[in-house]
Parts: structure tokens; C-alpha cells; sequence
């Protein structure tokens, strides 16, 4: 009798929690959480059952995974926005990277190095030029003058942490073309590499919680508690590395049957599917007048893709079946070392326009045209 009035108190409990966080949501949000729990069912029934096609599968798990990051991304987001736009866009790009976490643990445990390495790359640069473009335009439309203004702290300091892990791939790259003796230890190097940018991200991350500057902009309150948005944060991280599996199984099979490439599967399928939506909300931010949060949310997203997604996953790889190393195609180190280039050139002064948002845009356009052939 104890155990069953214990069970449904807990059940209590969980209904009251639910009917709390979707009274916390908008119409349009409840649609998109009930949106995402269906495809992510579709997902799994299409991965378990016999006969379904490669790539109606893949589809589903794609949408899934791409609603997945949404909902992380959103979590964190209401968990964050007490704090203020640096522990808010950290926050929000940490756990929101938790789908390209999954997806690229899952593809070297199943061989797929080619996909693993373009995701990360992709990752990058769908930030820094994609959705980062998005975001120029929408916050340059809205301001009066047609300039959109932040601090440039934050975009110097991910333009540092994009160049110092693009060092590294360069020099191993660079050694790799020689065929020097350096060459023979690329692992090792690729290792020592990890940890040493790691470290630089950490000192990073204290200076930029520690420093952080006050802002004027209009801020919009938090919806949910603090322990519901943690709670649907959990379910959908936990969803996340469910779909991730789900999508990766069925990743070669369409390759196939599409005839694309592995490099274009990694660079614009999979990084769009779990950067893209996730930074919708850079997008409304800025659009809403937010330069600061919308510029930090994809700032920190390709500062930490860059110097602490990567090289965590260097190590992590380190236990699953396939070595992840800074070892890339000569075409996406230069890829990387560009967008460095650029992302410093637009955004560095602290201002830009919907002309260099545009800019951005017309360079992932490009690197995705060269991935499709290669």
C-alpha cells in the first residue's frame, strides 16, 4: 500500500511538473516540443522496423536530431537567462553541442572518419558563417541605422581560439604533405595538441565568466523554473543520444543510394542539422534587438566547437573504434583558416552591416559547393 501511494505521488509530481513547463511555453513552442516528441518516436520505430527505407530513416532521425538541438538549446536558454548574455551563450553553446557530440562519437565507433571530421569542421563554419551571417542580417535590419553593434570582446577572443586550433591543423597538415618524420606521430601530436587547447579554453572560459561586461539591451524574463528547464533539458539530452545513433545508422546506406559525398553528408547534412535550429534563436534575438546575447550564443558556439568540442573528441576517440586526429583535407584547413579571416574582418570592430552578413552566408554557399565534389 506504501509502495503504491509512493508511485502515485510521484506520478503527481511528474504531471504537475509537465503541466508546469508547457504553461511556461508559448502556443507556437508547445507545437514545436509535441513536433519534435513525434518525430523522435517516428525515428525510433524507423530504425526498429524491418523494411523501412534508408532514407525515409535517415529523414526522420535527421528532423528528430535537428528538434533535439532546438529543445536543448531552448533549456538552456530559459536556465541561462538569470545570468545574464556570457553565462547565457556559454550555457546555451555547451549542452546545445551535445547532439554533434553524439553524432561524431557514433560515427567513428562506426568507421566513418571522413563524416566524424566534416561534422566538426562543418560544425564551425555553418556557425561562423551561416547562422552567423542570419543573425548580422536580422539584428542590421532591425537597428535604425543599419549597423548592428556589440562588443568586440567576444568575437576577438573566438577569433583567437578558432586560430590557435587552426594552428594545429595546419602544422600537422603541413607535416603530413612533407612526409617528414612528424608525420609518423600525428596521433601524439594530435593528443598533446588536445590538451593543450583545452587548457587555453579553460583559462578562457574564467576570464570571460569572471570579466563579463553589463549590458542595456532588453532582456526577456525566464518562463520556466530553473529545475523544469533542467528537467527538459535532461529528456532531450538524453533523446539526443538516442537519435544520434539512429541517424549515424543510417547515414552510409543513404549516402548510397543519394550518391553524395562523405564530405558534404558531414559539412552541410550533418552540422546543419545539429547547429542550424539550435541558433534559431541567435537569429530572434537579434532580430528583437539583442545584439549582445544573439552575437554571443553563436560566438561562443564557434569558439567552443573549435577549442573544446574537437580536441575533447580527440580524446574521447581515444576509446571508440576509429582515431579522431587534427589531421584534415588540405581544403578545409584553408577552409578554417578563411573563415578565421573573415569571421575577424567583419566582426572584430564591434559593428557590422547586412552586406557582411551576406558575405558570410555566400562563404558557406561556396565551401558547400566544393564539399559536394569532393
Amino acid at each position: 500500500m506504501l509502495l503504491r501511494a509512493g508511485v502515485l505521488g510521484r506520478g503527481h509530481r511528474d504531471d504537475r511538473r509537465v503541466t508546469a513547463i508547457l504553461r511556461g511555453l508559448t502556443r507556437g513552442e508547445r507545437i514545436g516540443l509535441a513536433a519534435v516528441a513525434l518525430l523522435t518516436v517516428l525515428a525510433g520505430v524507423a530504425r526498429l522496423a524491418a523494411g523501412t527505407p534508408h532514407v525515409l530513416a535517415f529523414v526522420l532521425a535527421g528532423l528528430a536530431l535537428a528538434g533535439g538541438a532546438w529543445v536543448v538549446s531552448f533549456s538552456t536558454e530559459q536556465v541561462g537567462q538569470r545570468y545574464g548574455p556570457a553565462v547565457t551563450g556559454l550555457l546555451q553553446s555547451t549542452l546545445g553541442n551535445l547532439p554533434e557530440f553524439f553524432v561524431v562519437v557514433f560515427a567513428l565507433n562506426a568507421g566513418e572518419r571522413v563524416v566524424a571530421q566534416t561534422a566538426i569542421v562543418g560544425s564551425i563554419l555553418v556557425n561562423a558563417l551561416l547562422v552567423l551571417g542570419l543573425v548580422i542580417i536580422a539584428g542590421a535590419r532591425r537597428a535604425p541605422d543599419g549597423i548592428m553593434r556589440f562588443s568586440p570582446r567576444l568575437p576577438n577572443d573566438a577569433a583567437t581560439l578558432l586560430f590557435i586550433s587552426t594552428f594545429i591543423i595546419l602544422l600537422v597538415g603541413l607535416a603530413s604533405l612533407a612526409h617528414d618524420s612528424a608525420s609518423h606521430h600525428i596521433r601524439t601530436i594530435s593528443i598533446v595538441g588536445a590538451v593543450a587547447i583545452l587548457a587555453v579554453y579553460g583559462f578562457w572560459t574564467r576570464q570571460y565568466l569572471t570579466t563579463e561586461q553589463a549590458t542595456d539591451e532588453p532582456t526577456s524574463p525566464a518562463r520556466l523554473s530553473t529545475r523544469d528547464a533542467v528537467a527538459l533539458l535532461v529528456v532531450s539530452g538524453l533523446a539526443a543520444g538516442f537519435v544520434s545513433d539512429w541517424f549515424v545508422d543510417a547515414l552510409a546506406p543513404t549516402i548510397s543510394t543519394l550518391h553524395i559525398s562523405r564530405s558534404f553528408a558531414g559539412l552541410v547534412i550533418v552540422a546543419t542539422a545539429g547547429n542550424a535550429v539550435e541558433h534559431v534563436v541567435g537569429i530572434v534575438l537579434a532580430h528583437k534587438g539583442q545584439s549582445e546575447l544573439g552575437i554571443s550564443v553563436v560566438k561562443n558556439s564557434v569558439a567552443q566547437v573549435a577549442s573544446f568540442l574537437f580536441p575533447l573528441l580527440v580524446l574521447v576517440s581515444l576509446l571508440t573504434s576509429t582515431t579522431l586526429t587534427f589531421g584534415l583535407a588540405p581544403v578545409y584547413t584553408g577552409a578554417l583558416f578563411g573563415t578565421a579571416v573573415i569571421v575577424f574582418q567583419i566582426t572584430g570592430d564591434g559593428e557590422a552591416t547586412a552586406f557582411e552578413g551576406a558575405a558570410l552566408i555566400a562563404g558557406f554557399v561556396i565551401l558547400a559547393t566544393v564539399a559536394a565534389f569532393e
